[in-house]
């Protein structure tokens, strides 16, 4: 459904449209009741197709908007337009983590800090039983204050567990980022993990594997799977490993690659279990390069100040 400018959601005014994809489109638009900038979502009728899925919807919207978190785009408000669902949302002013990966890999320390950063939201969310299921950089805003994730909690809306079908592959794709069907397949095929492709019911573990993915690509500017074609690339994620990071990005810490390794492991039961843990890992890795640069800095002023002394006439 295109919305123009102008168009009257109940309280809220459509201004410009921001983005659009499998789900719907995106609109920045401003709540007239609280003369605020906020955005709005509306869903495709295609997802909604009888009251019970609606009712699913409106339910599990309420649970999604009632938790709240920094580094998670917040959900004010859920409502109908002419039969299409929409979500209301906090604007965020900055870019997607996928538009920021056209320009190549992050920093060393600017993707730890993210990692960091949506390690901790997932970590928070699993403990209250909402799960991602479509974590993708496309998902990800990098704003001012941080990362942010976007469409939290919207696959499990969907009906997160119900069966792949392998036709259903090539019904539809974001017009913008990747590989992604609608309906029965959640998420976009090169982050999803081997479990929600063989169509399995998937909990926090496959939010992992995402991760891993992305954080993979903001190291090394790559993605970690690729194909010619979507079968060639379910064949990857299903059965290949992706290039080691250390041979395209010889500086990553080695403990740093195994994390992502551990992220990324086929079966669910070899991975990290928690985000909990990734996130402790992830802060100990960071917290590791702080102190060795603040040593390797303590010794090179030593250095400086001994060439001084010897440098000054007796």
């Amino acid at each position: 459904m295109k919305l123009t400018p102008g168009t009257k959601l109940g309280p809220y005014e459509i201004l410009v449209p921001i983005g659009a994809g499998g789900m719907g489109e995106v609109y920045k638009a401003r709540d007239t009741r609280l003369d605020r900038t906020i955005a709005i979502k509306v869903l495709s009728q295609k997802l909604w197709l009888n009251s019970e899925a609606s009712l699913r919807f409106e339910r599990e919207a309420k649970t999604i908007a009632a938790f709240n978190h920094p580094h998670i785009c917040t959900l004010h408000d859920i409502g109908s337009h002419e039969g299409a669902d929409f979500l209301v949302m906090e604007f965020l002013e900055g870019q997607t983590l996928a538009q920021r990966l056209e320009k190549g890999a992050l920093p060393l320390d600017e993707a730890l800090r993210y990692a960091i950063e949506i390690a901790d939201a997932l970590d928070k969310a699993h403990g209250q039983g909402i799960f991602h299921r479509d974590l993708k950089p496309a998902n990800i805003m990098i704003t001012k204050s941080g990362a942010k994730l976007l469409d939290f909690g919207l696959a499990k809306l969907r009906g997160g567990n119900e069966p792949v079908e392998q036709g259903n592959l090539a019904e539809s794709s974001t017009k913008t980022y990747g590989l992604t069907a609608e309906g029965r397949i959640l998420g976009t095929l090169q982050y999803m993990a081997p479990e929600q492709l063989e169509g399995q019911e998937t909990d926090a573990r496959a939010d992992i594997f995402s991760f891993g993915a992305t954080l993979y690509e903001m190291l090394s500017g790559k993605k970690a799977f690729e194909g010619a074609s979507q079968a060639g690339l379910i064949a990857a994620v299903l059965k290949a490993e992706p290039t080691p990071l250390l041979s395209l990005q010889p500086m990553t810490p080695p403990v740093l690659e195994h994390l992502i390794h551990g992220c990324m492991a086929k079966n669910r039961s070899d991975r990290w279990q928690t985000a909990h843990d990734v996130a402790k890992q992830l802060e100990w890795i960071s917290a590791s390069r702080t102190d060795a640069a603040r040593i390797a800095d303590s010794k090179a002023g030593s250095r400086k100040k001994i060439w001084m002394v010897l440098a000054t006439p007796l």
